[in-house]
């Protein structure tokens, strides 16, 4: 908020309680709070459980405590689209400004699901990577001997607002988010469609609402888990929608560096494109060291790279076939 120019209380800014809203969200929730309350039960009884329980294991707590915390009034609620959240939180965010709900949204995603429950789930299911023995290595997208994500945790945070808005007030405008898209593949709990229909479809969406050409966007962070399908059935995605110029553009997995955030995945990842506009770099997709035939595309491996950057493409997936994706481009003032 500080660097948005914003205090902790909205209205000691001037601005309207009632215009500031919040949209920030989990994959998950307080998956910890819960296990640690269930403990509790077993051993103690229901005397003892938390009262601040429920309130800590609902997702949509974090834009209630957000709201309280800086004054907000405006629009209010948490998505759970699994690994999308946070790109949805930050694209409906978006709309809730341009249909005038809103002058400024705080949103994005967080998540803290590094507890043995969450580990236990996402490995009975395969998704996790067992490189055991090198974990710095572990996490490697798009590569050929990928096995799985590594889970990690944090949060990410964008505060969003109108243009005049922001200029009248002499904000620091990082960039503009200018396309969102966000669709659901209605094929598989856990696997994206086989031909990337879905997240291509996420893509153009987000292209048709900016305005912007395939051949306009200079950089792809993509979700690449590290898991096998989903990055070869994103890979077709991405060249589904972007067509010849899938052969040109700048991709990179942030992943590979990061773990896997889950519901904090996509605001995380859309901080990164908004860096790679700033600083004219391309993050690497890092433990990239033997090629895909099935994932064909430029993947930034191990270095990053100076370019332009104007445009960026972020894109997330959730089970559920849910996908979303961003659109920001450099503010020209």
């Amino acid at each position: 908020m500080t660097r948005a120019g914003l205090g902790k209380d909205i209205a000691e800014n001037g601005i309207a309680p009632a215009r500031v809203g919040v949209v920030v969200s989990s994959g998950i929730g307080g998956l910890g709070t819960i296990t640690r309350q269930q403990t509790v039960l077993d051993s103690r009884g229901p005397a003892r459980v938390s009262p601040l329980l429920i309130p800590m294991m609902i997702g949509d707590l974090a834009a209630g405590n957000l709201s309280i915390r800086y004054n907000a009034q405006g629009p209010n609620m948490g998505l759970v689209t699994a690994c999308a959240t946070a790109t949805h939180s930050i694209g409906e965010a978006l709309w809730m400004i341009k249909r005038d709900d809103a002058d400024i949204m705080i949103a994005g995603g967080s998540e803290a699901s590094i507890v043995p429950i969450g580990l236990a789930g996402f490995s009975s299911m395969k998704a996790l990577s067992t490189r055991n023995d090198d974990p710095q290595h572990a996490s490697r997208p798009f590569d050929a001997n990928r096995d799985g994500f590594v889970m990690s945790e944090g949060s990410g945070v964008l505060i969003l607002e109108e243009l005049e808005h922001a200029k009248k007030r002499g904000a620091n405008i990082l960039a503009e988010v200018v396309g969102y898209g966000a669709t659901g593949d209605a094929f598989h709990i856990t696997s994206p469609n086989p031909e990337g229909i879905g997240a291509a479809s996420a893509i153009t969406t987000a292209m048709r609402h900016a305005g912007i050409n395939p051949e306009d966007i200079d950089y792809v962070n993509a979700h690449g888990t590290s898991t096998s399908l989903n990055d070869k059935y994103e890979t077709k995605a991405i060249k589904r929608a972007l067509g010849e110029a899938a052969k040109t553009v700048s991709v990179s997995s942030t992943k590979g560096a990061t773990g896997h955030g889950l519901g904090a995945a996509g605001a995380l990842e859309s901080i990164a494109c908004l860096k790679a506009i700033q600083n004219g770099l391309i993050p690497p997709t890092i433990n990239y060291e033997t090629p895909d035939p099935e994932c064909d595309l430029d993947y930034t491996p191990n270095k990053a790279r100076e370019k332009d950057v104007k445009v960026a493409l972020n894109v997330n997936l959730g089970f559920g076939g849910h996908n979303g994706a961003l659109l920001f481009k450099r503010f020209e003032g």
